[in-house]
This record gives structure tokens, sequence and C-alpha cells, in this order.
């Protein structure tokens, strides 16, 4: 699920923590580095039970609908299909995604209220509607019905902050953990270990990330004395610290990471300079970054692997 942006980001975030932090030291951050890294994860996992006590809750509306006394047209006709139905089931009867929750906590301590707060919110949706008014809904109807519903969760305002108060990792992850939901929703009925590509990788977490975190520590100083001459017009001391952080990074990766294309190198944090640094910074980052690119290629400093990974 992680993506090498989202692990660029990760790291850009706990240098500048170093940079600011006496405290800190870079053996911190790394181990910093280790434990943060599956928050990510551990959001999806989260996410995915809460949608699940959510579609659950049906069958809670169906017994409320039935105790009425004057129940109406529509209470007589609801289905808690929403909750028994192969998809919904698959994820319920999962042994090893219970497991997961089990282990990373994230089923404690779970509002009843906001479950059902949350249901309420999709009970009104045109969406849901439609759905409980099909005929024979087959498996493809079910797993549109819980996407619809995960959409309806993911706009909603307690449902961010439900995530939010638990991971404070939820608003750099929000879009990776949307997207990886939206892939196992439109997968089911869910078999086997369909979390497992979810998962923090090897080659993206420790090859890259841990690496580039590790290797931008020690060479801080020698990254500096690179950037610091083609600072034209600049005063070192002025350039915003996250800015310099990006920079060191960046040249970080374009000497010692032989299988990363340039082109990715530079687009990749003038990408991250228009989220995180000021609004000028992406023309900064990008004009340093393409000047250092020059240089160093002239100079035969920048080695890459393979045909094209330098233009």
């Amino acid at each position: 699920m992680l993506s090498r942006r989202s692990v660029r980001i990760k790291v850009m975030q706990l240098l500048y923590m170093l940079n600011r932090d006496e405290q800190l030291t870079p053996k911190d951050v790394v181990k910093l580095y280790k434990d943060g890294i599956w928050k990510a994860f551990e959001l999806y996992l989260f996410q995915l039970y809460v949608l699940l006590k959510v579609a659950q809750y049906a069958e809670k509306d169906a017994e409320k609908r039935a105790s009425k006394h004057l129940p109406t047209d529509e209470d007589k006709k609801f289905s808690p299909r929403l909750s028994q139905n192969d998809c919904t089931k698959s994820l319920a009867n999962h042994t090893e995604f219970a497991k997961l929750a089990k282990k990373y906590k994230v089923s404690e301590n779970i509002d009843e209220d906001h479950i059902k707060s949350l249901y309420n919110l999709f009970v009104d949706t045109p969406e849901y509607k439609e759905y409980l008014e099909l005929e024979s809904p087959d498996v493809k109807d079910h797993s549109k019905a819980l996407l619809n519903l995960y959409r309806t969760l993911a706009a909603s305002d307690l449902f961010s902050d439900m995530s939010e108060d638990r991971y404070t990792n939820w608003a750099d992850d929000d879009s990776l953990v949307s997207g990886a939901m939206k892939k196992t929703l439109k997968a089911m009925p869910l078999e086997g270990k369909f979390y497992e590509e979810h998962e923090p990788s090897d080659e993206t977490v420790l090859e890259f990330g841990e690496e580039l975190l590790t290797k931008t520590c020690e060479e801080d100083a020698a990254l500096f004395s690179d950037i610091e001459p083609t600072l034209k017009n600049w005063d070192a001391d002025r350039v915003a610290i996250l800015d310099m952080v990006m920079l060191k990074m960046a040249l970080c990766e374009l000497l010692h990471f032989p299988t990363i294309p340039t082109k990715v190198t530079l687009n990749e944090f003038v990408e991250i300079s228009k989220t995180y640094s000021t609004d000028k910074s992406k023309e900064f980052i990008n004009g340093i970054l393409d000047r250092l690119m020059k240089e160093l290629l002239d100079k035969g400093r920048i080695v890459k692997e393979g045909r094209g990974l330098q233009e």
C-alpha cells in the first residue's frame, strides 16, 4: 500500500523533527520510522473494521423496525441484507482479519453510538435505498453497496475524527488508505490473505525508505556542502528548513540510489513541496535541483543503472 512518495513524506517529516528537536538522534528517528511505517496499514485495518460494524448495524435496524407497534410499509419490506450477504460475511467470518484486528487493537473502544450515527448517514442515501429495492442482488450489487457505504463514511466528519483520534498519520495516509479500501471492497467476497498486498513491503520500507533516512542523516554535512554553492542570491540560513530537508533528501537520492531515474526524483520532490512547504517552494526546489543535477551529471557524480535513467 505504501508508495515511494508516501515513504519520502514520512522520511521528510522525521528529518524535520530531527532538525527541530535537539534531544532526538538519528537512531531515534530510524526507530520512529520503523514504528510509524505500519500505521497506514493499521489505519486501513481500522477503517475496514469500522465499515464492517456499520454494515452489521443493519441487523439492529431490522430488529428496531420489526418491534414497532405500527411499522410502515418500508419497515415491513426492510431487509438487513447489508449485513447478511456473502461480501460482508466474508469479512465478518475471516479468521485472519479478526486476528489482525485484535493484534493491532483496532476493535477496541469503538463507540456504539458512533457506529449507529454512521449507519444512519447511509440509511438516507439514495444508493442504500436503491440497493434495498433490488429484487435479487448478486455479489456485484453487495460489493457496490459496501463501496457506497465507504464513500459515505469517508465523506463524514465523524469517520474522519474517529480515524484522526487514533492515528496521527491520518491526514498524510488518507488517500493511500482510501485507495486500499476501495480495492478491497471491489474484490469482495474476500478470500485468503487479502490484506497482505497492503502491508509495507521490505523493498519499499527497508531498502528504500530506511536507507534514504539513514543515508541522508549520515551525509548531512556533505549534502549541504554540495547544495550551498547552488543557492545563488539565497542565504542558506534563510532557506526554509523543510525546503533544505527536501533538497538534501533529493540530492541523496540522486547520488546514492542508482535505480531511481533522475526525473522521478526531481518530479517527486517538486510535487511534495506543493503540499508540505511554502507557495514559492515549488519553483525554488525545482530550480535548485535542476541546477544541481546538471552540475553533478557533468562531473560524473550521478551514475544511474539502466538506459534512460539519467534523463
